[in-house]
């Protein structure tokens, strides 16, 4: 993985990306679980609520003819549309002037008589509001009576126990509160948990209706155990304990409250404008900012990981731009640092290792200039000095002068030819043109035109034939080739040696070698054989030595026939040049 910069990339990347994901997922469960909780509260509190004020508004009347304004006012509270309904499903107040279609079942059934315990509402065991009071409501004067006992009582109570407070029940009784219960016998105040006249007239009809359910129990044969119905602050008690002692006192009770309160009605509730009940979700302005700055955190947090990441991968492309930057700008040497074994640190490699051939090549372009410079001056300095001295009178331009003159322009001519030849090789521009040609042909021309040459050095030249000579090249240029390697070999063999050239077929490969007895080349050396201008012993001049272009011509010439130039040499025992080919061309 440290080795390559992709996958790198890819794991910051899917790093990132899994951190960014996560980081939402659990912002967006822990938001939306809390606002789903929130918001089911708030509509189960707007239910309650609603609820529980039209329960209130039917404990406390006889009818609902006045419950418009109540239901408009938790509808507006709330944001809800709220309807009430009898049980046939008649309108009896509704907070939109056009009811519309309603849900197939009410959201609750409104009854003070049987209050729905679900909804947190408070009531009595026999499911009856506290607030139904009916006949037990006081009248004004008893509750002025009771409440002036009242203060006296506190006023004595909180110069025992230092505070007291005054509590009053749905139907107006008070009484007072104290956590001394020694202050409450002092102080007479269980005078005020005796009922008054309303209380104890309401109680009798009470209990004669529950009497008359005991005797209708009794006339049908079940065993009743009759128990009288008290009065205490929190209503009507009964200390019966028979199932169906107690069935009597609830039926009595709301038998003795159903002229009181407003009959059963059906509730609706729902969305705004629409017969669907509460979605109980919708995100809230608050949990939203939430989300957005939590996100945009996330978002931040991922932009600065990324941008670090992206900042240690890019510094070494900074470093190579440089690089690059400076070498244009003519600097010779630009190197960058590597580091690591990725991609970018194997283009570091490259951009050296060209650095360095750019360097090379450079080297080899000025040593060239210098040598192509050198190569020329000598001929031309011989032409001129000889014409100059003609000139003067001092030479005569007889033929021996006009022999060496030729010469001279002939050395010319064949280093302009091999730069022309050293051009075109380097513009790609070198062509050959394959044509079946005899092999032996060519080596017999070979040997006619180096064997005077070779007899006047005292080397002998030796060219056999090809048992298979026919083959396809560009004849002329592949004369030019061995005739380089011939001279080269010629001039570097001393007196007595011998030069052997040599064909053959390899596979589907011609093969020629020039093999000679000269003085070899020496190990070091033998890279820079086929480099231009590179001449073993740099002293010797173009007579003795050569260009130094020949055998850079040659290796362009094999390659441009799709083959290879090589040589093998040992010092002071000779070398042999090869040169390698497809028989069919290239």
């Amino acid at each position: 993985m440290r080795r390559s910069l992709l996958i790198r990339w890819i794991a910051v990347s899917a790093l990132v990306a899994v951190a960014a994901i996560a980081a939402t997922a659990w912002l967006a469960a822990q938001t939306t679980s809390g606002a789903i909780q929130q918001e089911q509260g708030q509509v189960f509190a707007d239910d309650g609520t609603i609820y529980q004020g039209l329960l209130s508004y039917a404990a406390t009347h006889p009818n609902w003819d006045g419950a418009g304004p109540v239901v408009r006012k938790y509808a507006d509270a709330t944001g809800r549309r709220v309807v009430l309904t009898t049980p046939q499903g008649k309108v009896i107040a509704s907070s939109d002037p056009d009811p519309g279609r309603l849900p197939a079942q009410p959201s609750v059934v409104i009854d003070p008589l049987s209050v729905d315990p679900g909804l947190g509402v408070p009531s009595t065991p026999d499911r009856i509001d506290p607030a139904a009071v009916g006949p037990y409501e006081l009248t004004a004067q008893e509750k002025q009576a009771l409440m002036n006992v009242a203060h006296k009582v506190q006023a004595c109570m909180e110069r025992y126990a230092g505070f007291a407070d005054i509590e009053v029940s749905p139907g107006g009784h008070p009484r007072v509160t104290v956590q001394d219960p020694f202050a409450m016998t002092r102080c007479g105040e269980l005078s005020l948990e005796q009922p008054v006249d309303t209380e104890e007239a309401a109680l009798d009809k009470l209990n004669q209706l529950v009497s008359a359910c005991f005797g209708r129990n009794a006339q049908s044969g079940a065993a009743v155990q009759l128990a009288p119905v008290t009065w205490t602050f929190a209503g009507p008690v009964s200390g019966a304990t028979d199932p169906a002692a107690r069935n009597c006192v609830t039926s009595a009770r709301r038998e003795q409250l159903t002229p009181y309160v407003a009959p059963a009605a059906w509730l609706y509730i729902t969305e705004k404008g629409s017969d669907q009940p509460p979605s109980g979700f919708t995100l809230s302005a608050e949990n939203r900012v939430r989300l957005v700055k939590v996100a945009g955190l996330i978002l931040l947090l991922t932009i600065v990981v990324t941008g670090l990441a992206s900042i240690r991968l890019i510094r070494p492309l900074h470093a190579l731009t440089g690089a690059a930057q400076r070498m244009k700008a003519g600097e010779s040497g630009a190197r960058v640092r590597v580091r690591g074994k990725d991609e970018i640190a194997r283009l570091a490699v490259a951009f050296n290792d060209m650095s360095e051939a750019r360097e090379r090549l450079e080297a080899a372009r000025k040593a060239m200039v210098s040598d192509v410079a050198h190569e020329l001056r000598t001929p031309l300095s011989n032409i001129r000095g000889w014409l100059e001295a003609t000139q003067d009178g001092i030479s005569r331009l007889d033929d021996e002068l006009v022999a060496s003159l030729l010469e001279e322009a002939l050395h010319l001519q064949h280093i302009v030819d091999d730069l022309q030849d050293l051009a075109l090789a380097d513009a790609g521009s070198l062509r050959v043109h394959p044509e079946p040609i005899d092999a032996n042909v060519l080596l017999t021309q070979l040997a006619a035109a180096h064997a005077q040459r070779a007899d006047a050095a005292g080397v002998r030249l030796t060219v056999p034939l090809m048992a298979e000579p026919e083959l396809t090249a560009d004849p002329v240029r592949l004369r030019q080739s061995l005739d380089n390697l011939v001279s080269n070999a010629v001039r570097h063999t001393p007196s007595g040696g011998s030069v052997t050239v040599t064909g053959r077929r390899d596979g589907g490969d011609v093969v020629f070698e020039v093999a000679d007895t000269g003085v070899g080349i020496a190990p070091e050396d033998l890279p820079h054989v086929f480099d231009r201008f590179w001449r073993a012993d740099r002293s010797r001049t173009r007579g003795s030595g050569g260009s130094g272009l020949g055998l850079a011509i040659v290796r362009n010439l094999a390659e441009a026939h799709g083959g290879t130039a090589a040589v093998t040499s040992t010092p002071d025992h000779g070398s042999t040049f090869t040169l390698r080919f497809p028989m069919n061309g290239s």
